[in-house]
Protein backbone atom coordinates (compact mmCIF):
# COMPACT_ATOMS: atom_id res chain seq x y z
CA UNK A 1 0.00 0.00 0.00
CA UNK A 2 3.13 2.49 0.94
CA UNK A 3 4.89 1.43 -1.77
CA UNK A 4 2.58 1.83 -4.63
CA UNK A 5 1.17 5.19 -3.40
CA UNK A 6 4.74 6.74 -2.79
CA UNK A 7 5.36 5.13 -6.62
CA UNK A 8 2.00 7.07 -7.80
CA UNK A 9 2.85 10.43 -6.02
CA UNK A 10 6.55 10.21 -7.42
CA UNK A 11 5.51 8.80 -11.04
CA UNK A 12 3.23 12.11 -10.71
CA UNK A 13 5.89 14.20 -10.51
CA UNK A 14 7.93 13.23 -13.11
CA UNK A 15 5.23 13.79 -15.45
CA UNK A 16 5.89 17.32 -15.14
CA UNK A 17 9.30 16.81 -15.08
CA UNK A 18 10.98 15.85 -18.65
CA UNK A 19 14.46 16.48 -17.33
CA UNK A 20 14.53 13.93 -14.88
CA UNK A 21 12.75 11.29 -16.59
CA UNK A 22 15.72 11.66 -19.23
CA UNK A 23 18.15 11.52 -16.24
CA UNK A 24 16.08 8.22 -15.11
CA UNK A 25 16.09 6.39 -18.29
CA UNK A 26 18.83 5.30 -19.31
CA UNK A 27 19.26 2.99 -16.09
CA UNK A 28 15.59 1.27 -17.37
CA UNK A 29 15.68 -2.23 -15.77
CA UNK A 30 17.54 -1.14 -12.84
CA UNK A 31 16.38 -1.53 -9.06
CA UNK A 32 17.22 0.79 -5.90
CA UNK A 33 15.80 0.20 -2.37
CA UNK A 34 15.28 3.09 0.19
CA UNK A 35 15.52 2.19 3.38
CA UNK A 36 14.16 4.12 6.91
CA UNK A 37 13.98 1.54 9.07
CA UNK A 38 11.39 -0.14 9.48
CA UNK A 39 9.90 1.24 6.32
CA UNK A 40 11.14 -0.06 2.97
CA UNK A 41 10.40 1.03 -0.70
CA UNK A 42 11.78 -0.42 -3.78
CA UNK A 43 11.64 1.41 -6.94
CA UNK A 44 12.25 -0.23 -10.48
CA UNK A 45 12.78 2.26 -13.55
CA UNK A 46 10.75 1.53 -16.40
CA UNK A 47 11.90 2.61 -20.32
CA UNK A 48 10.18 6.28 -20.37
CA UNK A 49 11.71 6.84 -16.87
CA UNK A 50 9.18 6.59 -14.86
CA UNK A 51 9.28 4.47 -11.59
CA UNK A 52 7.90 1.16 -11.13
CA UNK A 53 7.67 -1.93 -8.19
CA UNK A 54 10.79 -3.59 -7.83
CA UNK A 55 10.85 -6.60 -9.87
CA UNK A 56 14.01 -8.34 -7.65
CA UNK A 57 14.18 -8.54 -4.13
CA UNK A 58 18.39 -7.67 -4.93
CA UNK A 59 18.47 -4.05 -6.29
CA UNK A 60 21.07 -2.81 -7.57
CA UNK A 61 21.96 0.28 -5.33
CA UNK A 62 20.55 0.65 -1.90
CA UNK A 63 20.05 3.86 0.36
CA UNK A 64 19.42 3.78 4.00
CA UNK A 65 18.68 6.66 6.07
CA UNK A 66 18.96 6.10 10.21
CA UNK A 67 15.99 6.90 11.77
CA UNK A 68 17.47 9.75 13.84
CA UNK A 69 18.00 11.91 11.32
CA UNK A 70 14.64 12.72 10.22
CA UNK A 71 14.67 15.73 12.22
CA UNK A 72 17.60 17.08 9.83
CA UNK A 73 14.78 16.48 6.90
CA UNK A 74 13.53 20.05 8.03
CA UNK A 75 16.32 21.56 6.39
CA UNK A 76 15.65 20.22 3.23
CA UNK A 77 16.92 17.05 1.65
CA UNK A 78 20.45 18.41 1.34
CA UNK A 79 20.19 18.55 5.17
CA UNK A 80 19.62 14.75 4.87
CA UNK A 81 22.31 14.19 2.10
CA UNK A 82 25.21 13.22 4.69
CA UNK A 83 23.44 10.53 6.61
CA UNK A 84 22.60 8.05 3.74
CA UNK A 85 24.51 5.35 3.27
CA UNK A 86 24.38 4.08 -0.07
CA UNK A 87 25.82 1.14 -1.69
CA UNK A 88 25.63 -0.51 -5.04
CA UNK A 89 25.52 1.42 -7.96
CA UNK A 90 27.24 4.61 -7.63
CA UNK A 91 25.98 6.21 -11.30
CA UNK A 92 22.44 4.59 -10.00
CA UNK A 93 23.08 6.68 -7.06
CA UNK A 94 23.94 9.86 -8.24
CA UNK A 95 21.32 10.07 -10.89
CA UNK A 96 18.58 9.27 -7.89
CA UNK A 97 20.05 11.72 -5.55
CA UNK A 98 20.00 14.13 -8.27
CA UNK A 99 16.18 13.97 -9.11
CA UNK A 100 15.33 13.17 -6.01
CA UNK A 101 16.77 16.49 -4.88
CA UNK A 102 15.72 18.50 -7.67
CA UNK A 103 12.19 17.16 -8.06
CA UNK A 104 9.78 19.68 -6.64
CA UNK A 105 5.59 19.66 -6.77
CA UNK A 106 4.11 23.22 -8.49
CA UNK A 107 1.02 22.94 -6.59
CA UNK A 108 -0.07 26.10 -8.61
CA UNK A 109 0.30 24.34 -12.02
CA UNK A 110 -1.34 21.55 -10.88
CA UNK A 111 -4.60 23.21 -9.47
CA UNK A 112 -4.21 25.87 -12.80
CA UNK A 113 -5.35 22.46 -14.71
CA UNK A 114 -8.63 22.21 -12.70
CA UNK A 115 -9.56 25.96 -11.93
CA UNK A 116 -8.01 27.79 -14.50
CA UNK A 117 -4.47 29.80 -14.34
CA UNK A 118 -5.77 32.92 -12.87
CA UNK A 119 -7.71 31.55 -9.88
CA UNK A 120 -4.98 29.38 -8.86
CA UNK A 121 -2.70 31.99 -8.65
CA UNK A 122 -5.03 33.51 -6.49
CA UNK A 123 -5.84 30.65 -4.35
CA UNK A 124 -1.72 29.70 -4.09
CA UNK A 125 -1.24 33.71 -3.12
CA UNK A 126 -3.79 33.52 -0.40
CA UNK A 127 -2.37 30.09 1.05
CA UNK A 128 1.44 31.47 1.42
CA UNK A 129 -0.12 34.52 2.63
CA UNK A 130 -1.93 32.98 5.13
CA UNK A 131 1.26 30.26 5.86
CA UNK A 132 3.18 33.77 6.49
CA UNK A 133 0.88 35.29 8.70
CA UNK A 134 1.12 31.69 10.71
CA UNK A 135 4.75 31.85 10.61
CA UNK A 136 4.90 35.28 11.84
CA UNK A 137 2.33 35.19 14.44
CA UNK A 138 5.00 32.37 15.83
CA UNK A 139 7.69 33.88 15.75
CA UNK A 140 6.01 36.95 17.35
CA UNK A 141 4.64 34.88 20.23
CA UNK A 142 7.85 33.38 20.63
CA UNK A 143 9.37 36.49 21.08
CA UNK A 144 7.07 38.24 22.87
CA UNK A 145 7.71 35.16 25.72
CA UNK A 146 11.06 35.54 25.24
CA UNK A 147 10.90 39.13 26.50
CA UNK A 148 8.02 38.09 29.21
CA UNK A 149 10.39 35.82 30.56
CA UNK A 150 13.34 37.50 30.92
CA UNK A 151 12.18 41.22 31.48
CA UNK A 152 9.23 41.06 33.55
CA UNK A 153 9.19 37.36 35.18
CA UNK A 154 12.66 37.02 35.30
CA UNK A 155 13.01 33.20 34.19
CA UNK A 156 15.54 33.01 31.69
CA UNK A 157 18.80 34.32 31.74
CA UNK A 158 20.05 36.47 28.82
CA UNK A 159 22.99 35.82 27.01
CA UNK A 160 25.02 38.91 27.90
CA UNK A 161 24.17 38.74 31.25
CA UNK A 162 25.36 35.32 31.60
CA UNK A 163 28.67 36.37 29.56
CA UNK A 164 28.97 38.74 32.56
CA UNK A 165 28.50 36.06 35.27
CA UNK A 166 30.93 34.00 33.56
CA UNK A 167 33.71 36.81 33.57
CA UNK A 168 33.39 37.83 36.66
CA UNK A 169 33.32 33.97 38.14
CA UNK A 170 36.53 34.04 36.11
CA UNK A 171 38.33 36.73 37.48
CA UNK A 172 37.58 35.76 41.19
CA UNK A 173 38.46 32.10 40.59
CA UNK A 174 41.96 33.42 39.52
CA UNK A 175 42.07 36.36 42.04
CA UNK A 176 41.31 33.20 44.43
CA UNK A 177 44.19 31.39 43.15
CA UNK A 178 46.41 34.11 43.53
CA UNK A 179 45.59 34.83 47.12
CA UNK A 180 46.01 30.79 48.23
CA UNK A 181 49.20 31.15 46.20
CA UNK A 182 50.21 34.04 48.60
CA UNK A 183 49.24 32.08 51.59
CA UNK A 184 50.91 29.31 51.12
CA UNK A 185 54.34 31.32 50.51
CA UNK A 186 54.01 33.43 53.91
CA UNK A 187 52.74 29.81 55.49
CA UNK A 188 56.34 29.01 54.22
CA UNK A 189 58.16 31.53 55.23
CA UNK A 190 57.14 30.94 59.01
Amino acid sequence: MFASSAIAGLNHLLADAPWARERLAPFAGRTAIFVLKPLELGLGIDKDGYFSDAATTEPDVSLELPLASLPKAMGGPDALMSDIRISGNADLADALGFVLRKLRWDGEEALSRVIGDIAAHRAVGTVRSLAGWHRQTAQNLLENLAEYFGEEQPVLVKRHALEDFSRTTTVLRDDLARLEKRLRKLESRN
